[in-house]
């Protein structure tokens, strides 16, 4: 499929009348993207959750930057964190259904109390929950499902838009169901997107002024409310005691706080402090050196304070200097491959993280999708045949690494060899500077969201420096930072692209050309490739496990070939977790880490 290039239909022709019917195999609790859902209808409640849970008390979150909008759905505006994302949780707005975090991509049951497709998901029907109600009391119906898909198509963000425009049609069947009807090439995953797509009010929004930012509180259906709002420093949101979903099995063990309050801080030392401080209840910890002796307060000397460090299965992501391709300076591949190959990993961790950390060699490291050490099986050089130029030969047979050194910062090898892939890419110098073809300096900004990757940054301009590019750091606040983010605005920033054992059509917000030149996506590289798109579709299409782990390998390697970013390390966040001891936590932990959904109070 080609979702990159399919025109944007009129609204109304989303809503044109069914000419036919495709007959599923009847409704069911639960969908899986690759066989079959792990947990059975009669499940009780998640195996990460704590059905028994006491609810009560306050958490106290921290989160860096700002915000100007409540309303996390559209482009404009800085979205407050916490009404509506996975990591505070669904707490104002909900979805269809809800994602088992303990496996690669199932869904079970929240508005919707149950899904039906058939076998090549031609189609997808979900029957409303009737109990559903949003939290002025109104029912969440099947015309709150269709008001919310024609909204999010005009007015919502570009993810949302690419995902509904794959639905041919959108209809209302019986009372309480809603068929989308796909495209031919719409892909197998969508049906799973579209029931984590938001729900919203029909009777209760302006869809005229919807994407627009606002600080008015929107009404959804979550267990909690939005009751208090300081604009850039604070949301606090309350239990809604006739909170509709309390006691459906997906949702037994969540929501345990009757009040949830979302700091918003400059940065991450003042974050630290505000922890140590209890300010905020939890601390994600991501300065290795800060966890191995920051933590000497008396607060964790005496208990009250406990550190955890969480094991799970997560495929690495991919956390580097990102090169904007959109910028001449980094239209040419072996440059860019030059320039991945000349951080000084082994010195950095060395001399900034206290030898923590291994280097990140794959966009799925640790995991059966990783490229990396794997030969291309037979099957992943069929999909890159089209491509022969798209993947290099060293990444094709699983051999490549990022360059490295002895770690003494002084590796004249090291230095040679960078220098022998800028001349390779056209660079020479000329006195002390470096020199393009067109006989100009190389030089190149590095803007960052605060001063916490200003190590990182001096330590790969240092070494850059040496080989005569110049390559400057700037640190602006929060706000600018999203702003020139969304507009591309930047040579090179520091992202981190968090992984699944999933991937599937977020990759298009990533790295598919139809985002390179829309505000507000995720494709920060400004890639259009072709063998991207090629892969990413074959990915999406995949029928069973194995051809989806063919699809995401050959997906990797070129990825990797095209030299977009100079890869890090895997932060592996969530991985330490710092927690003041009244706050308190299942046994077990899914795999996709710690759900600080299903976290309680212990009142004292």
């Amino acid at each position: 499929m080609r979702l990159s290039i399919l025109p944007i239909l009129a609204i109304a022709a989303l809503f044109s009348p069914v000419c036919q019917s495709a007959a599923g195999d009847g409704p069911r609790h639960a969908i899986a993207m690759h066989g079959e859902p792990e947990l059975p209808a009669d499940f009780t409640h998640f195996p990460y959750a704590n059905p028994d849970a006491p609810k009560g008390g306050r958490i106290d979150y921290a989160t860096q930057g700002t915000f100007d909008s409540l309303n996390p759905f559209i482009v404009m505006g800085d979205g407050a964190r916490g009404l509506f994302d996975p990591y505070f949780g669904m707490n104002v707005f909900e979805t269809l259904m809800l994602r088992s975090r303990d496996e690669a991509f199932t869904l079970y049951p929240l508005l919707a109390e149950s899904i039906e497709t058939d076998d090549e998901r031609t189609f997808v029907e979900f029957t409303m929950d009737e109990r559903a109600r949003f939290s002025d009391g109104a029912p969440v119906t099947a015309d709150d499902v269709i008001f919310s898909m024609n909204l999010l198509l005009e007015k919502g963000r570009p993810i949302y838009q690419n995902w509904i425009r794959a639905a041919e049609r959108i209809e209302k069947v019986g009372e309480r169901g809603v068929r989308f009807t796909m495209k031919p090439d719409a892909g197998r995953e969508i049906p799973l997107l579209l029931g984590q797509l938001p729900i919203l009010p029909q009777h209760a929004i302006d869809a005229e002024t919807f994407d627009r930012s606002s600080l008015t509180p929107m009404i959804g259906s979550g267990p909690y409310v939005v009751d208090t709002v300081r604009p850039g420093e604070l949301v606090v949101m309350k239990r809604n005691p006739d909170y509709w979903a309390k006691d459906i099995p997906s949702k037994r063990g969540f929501d345990n706080y009757d009040e949830l309050r979302i700091n918003y801080i400059r940065d991450d030392n003042t974050m630290f402090e505000a922890f140590k401080k209890g300010v905020s209840s939890i601390h994600i910890e991501t300065d290795t050196g800060r966890w191995a002796t920051g933590y000497d307060f008396p607060a964790v000397s005496d208990g009250r304070v406990i550190k955890e460090d969480f094991e799970f299965g997560l495929p690495s992501g991919m956390y580097g200097f990102v090169m904007n391709t959109r910028r001449p300076v980094f239209s040419n591949r072996d440059l860019r491959m030059a320039l991945v190959n000349l951080f000084d990993f082994e010195w950095a961790n060395r001399n900034l993280f206290n030898g923590a950390y291994e280097r990140t060699k794959s966009y799925y490291d640790g995991s059966e999708l990783s490229s990396q050490g794997v030969p291309a099986s037979e099957a992943e050089r069929a999909l890159l045949a089209p491509f022969p130029d798209a993947v290099l030969p060293e990444i094709m047979d699983g051999s490549w690494k990022p360059s490295a050194s002895d770690g003494s910062g002084r590796d004249r090898d090291f230095l040679r060899q960078g220098m022998e892939a800028l001349t390779k890419a056209g660079y020479r110098l000329d006195g002390r500077r470096l020199v393009g073809p067109d006989g100009q300096p190389l030089s190149f900004e590095i803007m960052l969201n605060g001063p916490s990757g200003v190590p990182l940054a001096t330590a790969w301009g240092r070494t850059l420096e040496r080989l005569g590019i110049q390559a400057s750091i700037r640190v602006v606040d929060s706000a600018q930072y999203l702003q020139r983010q969304r507009t591309y605005d930047y040579d090179v920033i520091l992202q981190s692209y968090t992984s699944s054992l999933s991937p599937g059509a977020e990759q298009l917000g990533r790295w598919g050309s139809v985002t390179r030149d829309l505000n507000g996506t995720y494709n920060f590289a400004g890639v259009a490739e072709p063998a991207i798109d090629a892969m990413i579709e074959a990915l999406l299409a995949a029928r069973s496990r194995e051809d989806f782990i063919t699809a995401v390998r050959a997906y990797d390697r070129v990825l990797l070939s095209g030299a977009y970013v100079v890869p890090l390390y895997n932060p592996q966040l969530n991985r330490w977790v710092a927690r003041w001891k009244q706050i308190e936590r299942p046994e077990t932990t899914p795999v996709y880490g710690p759900q600080f959904q299903t976290w309680w109070h212990a009142g004292r």
